[in-house]
């Protein structure tokens, strides 16, 4: 698309088409970084960096307006880079293909960068416009929210002024989020002890593939499948009936992001593989009737490979053992919010699978609204790995956002929202991490409210966001900005 060809808000559509061209995968931010610094100068704007690649750009206020209260606006740089096994784009190295068909964007074949390239587009457009009348504004823009947070828990506070943040990293117009889920990364690492291919054996590729996926915190109670999971259970459920010694297992390169794919190769004696090649491929329709409303895309499929002679496995006790640790450790919703209907409290996701030479990896994704309980949980996890001779290490832990009762920002939020659309927004926590719950520790009486257009399946190839909610959120956040 031309650039006198996007739709309104021009600028923002701009701005984002601009920032889909530079890849962002979390940890390799430099670029964007470089942008946004890019832009700060360009426009006469005061602007700092930290060594974490986080940036902050300050504009100063309107004439007249300079007694008000500052307002933060942040977002992240970085974004989940999934694609279609087909795709063939290096998202490390090179742009998206934006496609804009009728009220939607997307990008072929991998994610859109939505999640959270849409903030900053908003935030460039608001802080170029000359016309727009607004106090103290505060853009924070942060690096490897994808990842933990990397960014925000390293940021200094001390250029910002202000205490009101207005976090644009929702997914839903309409809906004002007050409070979110605190989250750490944990890392198991199950040491393998291969032995050589015996003579009789013969080796079987198995591959599960079409899964939904979708963000792990937003989608876990949806029940959609995980293909690490289903994965552990077919070749729990072939161990139990059959000789099976492990080659390799994979699945998922994101811990928030819930995968879509999953491979195993295992050897069997030959005179089983036949028939278990007929156990797999009766299983297929079964999953499928299972996951049918959630996963219709999903198949299970395997053949017999000439890989062998190239292969080391586990010994069929030790396949055994490592999957029934793998089995025991749980995965999906744990615990509904006692307090707030329909709200998950506690989850788990196996993100991230695969096996080397010499161990299994491992990483998990806990997540819940209460402290106690992710401690349980990570306690639970820690307590199975080291009963089983595994590891477990944990990271980038990021903090519960804590509903405030008592918000004038959010009060004002909502009359402006009812003075535009004619209705109440919904106002929720939500059991995704935001970096909320982080900025609020550094900066003591932070008001927060999140928001955002409609995107729909963040985190996933299928991702895409709608033009008229992009339209209707930046003239919300304008008339926010407006409202003395």
């Amino acid at each position: 698309m031309q650039p006198h060809q996007y739709p309104k808000p021009e600028n923002v559509f701009r701005f984002f088409d601009e920032i889909s061209q530079i890849p962002r995968p979390s940890g390799m931010e430099k670029a964007i970084s470089d942008y946004l610094l890019s832009f700060a100068k360009q426009h006469d704007l005061e602007h700092f960096r930290d060594s974490a690649n986080n940036v902050i750009i300050i504009k100063e206020a309107s004439a007249g307006r300079e007694d008000e209260e500052p307002i933060i606006l942040q977002g992240h740089m970085d974004m989940v880079c999934e694609k279609e096994s087909g795709c063939s784009k290096d998202m490390e190295r090179e742009g998206l293909d934006l496609v804009w068909e009728e009220d939607w964007i997307s990008a072929e074949g991998t994610t859109l960068g939505g999640d959270d390239g849409i903030a900053i587009a908003i935030a460039l457009a608001l802080l170029e416009d000359k016309g727009l009348s607004h106090p103290r504004l505060e853009f924070v823009c942060t690096t490897e929210e994808e990842t933990g947070m990397g960014g925000a828990s390293v940021l200094d506070p001390t250029p910002l002024k202000g205490h009101l943040l207005l976090n644009i990293d929702s997914e839903c117009e309409g809906i004002l989020t007050v409070g979110c889920a605190g989250g750490v990364t944990l890392k198991l690492h199950a040491p393998l002890k291969r032995i050589p291919t015996a003579e009789n054996m013969t080796a079987v590729k198995i591959r599960l593939s079409g899964l939904t996926g979708g963000h792990s915190g937003m989608a876990v109670q949806l029940g959609r499948a995980n293909a690490d999971v289903l994965m552990i259970r077919i070749l729990r459920d072939l161990s139990a009936s059959y000789p099976v010694c492990l080659c390799s297992m994979s699945g998922g390169n994101k811990n928030n992001a819930i995968p879509r794919n999953a491979e195993a190769i295992i050897l069997t004696e030959k005179q089983h593989a036949q028939e278990l090649l007929q156990f797999i491929a009766a299983l297929n329709p079964v999953l499928q009737a299972e996951y049918a409303v959630t996963d219709p895309g999903l198949h299970l499929a395997a053949a017999l490979t000439d890989e062998k002679e190239s292969l080391t496995a586990l010994g069929i006790s030790d396949t055994q053992a490592l999957l029934a640790l793998l089995s025991s450790i749980p995965d999906g919703v744990q615990r509904m919010d006692q307090h707030l209907d329909n709200l998950v409290e506690t989850s788990l996701n196996l993100g991230v699978l695969y096996t080397t030479e010499t161990e299994l990896y491992a990483e998990y994704l806990p997540r819940s609204s209460s402290d106690s309980r992710l401690q349980d949980l990570t306690n639970r996890i820690s307590f199975i790995a080291s009963t089983s001779g595994a590891r477990l290490d944990s990271s980038d832990q990021y903090p519960a956002w804590q509903f405030v009762p008592e918000s004038v920002f959010r009060d004002k939020m909502i009359r402006i929202f009812e003075e535009q659309y004619g209705k109440k927004p919904i106002v929720e926590t939500v059991h995704a991490g935001l970096e909320c719950g982080l900025l609020s520790k550094k900066i003591p009486g932070l008001d927060a409210v999140s928001i955002g257009p409609d995107i729909m399946d963040i985190h996933t190839s299928q991702e895409k966001m709608s033009i008229s909610s992009v339209e209707r959120t930046y003239s919300y956040i304008r008339k926010i900005l407006e409202d003395k």
